[in-house]
């Protein structure tokens, strides 16, 4: 069973007297200064967990950990490195110089088991913190969105489908490794390489219809041999016990994969063969990914993730975060994200700016009915300034005041890796843009208190 600190103090270094262990320090304090936000990371810890065996990394000790992790960019091996290597990263994440520090599979393990609902709390705890220490009052608020890509290569038909033949080819494989000799397939994955490559380069439409006619029939063979070896790894799964789960594991897998395939092979088909214009909500772009969205933000390139709106403060914290299914434009969220100030404070905020895709008529009515005094768009698409704010004065001063969402923006994806999410899942890449958050937030505090 984990617990939130370890049942005995262990020795601790002292920190240095450099700049940066001083900004680490202010952030400790601050994490000391609210035990509840060790708790809850403890409870997803715990959650599903066995109460028997040696204890593990403690909630302080894995929140603390994600932080570095996302304050410097490190991989799970270069954060064990650090750990290991560097007293100001052992003194801030509680691990005593006599602690056996943890090794890159045990940091992943307890790190990616924090969930975004609880990095959410723990970023609204925050938020609590920075009004005591007066820092932010959360009165002017500014609201703009970007993307968060997802960890996946440029899409195409022809990429896909060779995706999907050597995932199910290399499945198979590991099928008959374990056991299941009898399984027999033609391993197709060098023709299929070779086909995908020739689809790009080919010249005319008549050359990449013939090209994508044998892929098509090199995807229908593995497949057919994909679901023949699910069917035999069940059966060896029922006579054999030792490697039945795995088996089981394996078998299901394939089955996720072939349904994968039977979309890409369904999109490829419309979009080359019948030249149909798939709807963005139909088309799928990884099959490793399956979540992203795909993201068009005009005159920009397509972009492949998630469609993030956030919500900032004065201080340049980062007062809230909406991740957002599909592309849904920005005007559709400008009420929601006053909503949800309002439900963070207890009160609306007295003034809001927002980037000129949110505005609307309709939006600057239903947020001055919320009990927004000036609410001001970067673009006033018919509107009047009386209309928006009260004089012209506090109309520039807040479009100038909108503009620095973007250097906060900007900060997260230079320094906390919000530009693009490596980790797998749809969970995973909400945690991930949540953890960014919490940590940009910390530093930030700890500036602001060091200034």
């Amino acid at each position: 069973m984990r617990e939130t600190f370890t049942a005995q103090p262990t020795l601790i270094e002292p920190w240095l007297d450099v700049p940066y262990a001083k900004e680490l320090k202010v952030v400790s304090d601050l994490l000391d200064q609210d035990p509840m936000l060790c708790c809850r990371v403890t409870q997803d810890l715990c959650r599903g967990s066995s109460s028997a065996g040696r204890s593990g990394m403690s909630g302080e000790q894995v929140l603390r950990a994600l932080i570095l992790k996302q304050m410097n960019g490190f991989s799970y091996r270069e954060l064990a490195f650090h750990l290991e290597d560097s007293r100001t990263f052992r003194t801030f994440c509680r691990i005593g110089f006599t602690d056996s520090v943890p090794k890159k599979g045990t940091l992943a393990q307890n790190i990616k088991r924090i969930s975004a609902e609880t990095l959410e709390a723990i970023n609204r705890e925050l938020i609590g913190l920075a009004v005591q220490h007066g820092i932010e009052k959360g009165r002017k608020v500014r609201i703009d969105s970007t993307v968060v890509e997802a960890n996946i290569h440029s899409p195409s038909d022809s990429s896909l489908l060779w995706d999907c033949v050597r995932v199910l080819t290399r499945l198979m494989d590991q099928i008959k490794a374990e056991g299941v000799e009898q399984l027999v397939f033609a391993n197709r994955t060098r023709r299929a390489k070779r086909r995908a490559l020739e689809i790009q380069r080919a010249k005319t439409k008549r050359a990449r219809r013939k090209l994508y006619r044998d892929l098509l029939l090199v995807v229908d063979e593995v497949t057919a041999a994909a679901g023949a070896a699910a069917a035999r790894a069940r059966e060896h799964k029922a006579a054999s016990v030792t490697s039945g789960i795995l088996l089981d594991h394996m078998a299901q897998e394939i089955d996720r994969y072939l349904e994968l395939t039977s979309r890409v092979v369904e999109q490829t088909r419309r979009r080359v063969f019948l030249d149909e214009k798939v709807p963005a909500s139909e088309k799928i772009v990884s099959i490793f990914e399956e979540h992203t969205d795909i993201i068009v933000k005009a005159p920009r390139e397509t972009q492949f993730g998630h469609h993030v709106t956030l919500t900032g403060g004065g201080s340049s914290l980062i007062l809230d975060c909406v991740i957002s299914d599909g592309n849904p434009g920005d005007s559709t969220m400008a009420t929601t994200m006053v909503e949800r100030q309002i439900d963070l404070y207890g009160r609306a905020p007295r003034q809001a700016a927002f980037d000129g895709g949110y505005a609307s008529r309709e939006n600057l009515e239903s947020i001055k009915d919320l009990g927004v005094k000036d609410v001001v768009f970067h673009k006033r698409r018919g509107m009047q300034v009386e209309e928006m704010a009260k004089s012209r004065w506090v109309y520039k001063k807040l479009r100038d005041f909108r503009a620095g969402i973007e250097g906060c923006i900007s900060f997260l994806k230079r320094a906390f890796g919000l530009s693009r999410c490596t980790w797998r899942s749809l969970r995973s890449f909400k945690s991930y843009v949540w953890a960014s958050i919490v940590s940009a937030n910390l530093l930030t505090m700890a500036r602001h208190l060091l200034a």
